[in-house]
């Protein structure tokens, strides 16, 4: 019964949330991507792109240690 119960706690660490995360991830990623192939550039939205898909990226790797079972801790 013990490893049942821990089987439905390691597979419960997956939330629908992460794929909707992913997917605003490689949305921002196709975004940033066809600023930097635009003839006009738009220097005010290429930095905040950046800026916008440096922290999801940082947010989606977070996620993914998490489902990968490493305990994430910020404390000292």
């Amino acid at each position: 019964m013990y490893l049942a119960e821990e089987a439905a706690a390691e597979v419960s660490r997956v939330q629908a949330f992460d794929f909707i995360m992913l997917a605003f991830t490689i949305v921002i990623a196709i975004g940033v991507f066809r600023l930097l192939k635009a003839p006009q550039k738009n220097i005010f939205a290429i930095g905040f792109g950046i800026v916008s898909l440096a922290v999801f990226l940082f947010i989606d790797v977070l996620m993914i240690m998490y489902w990968m079972g490493s305990d994430i801790t910020f404390s000292n």
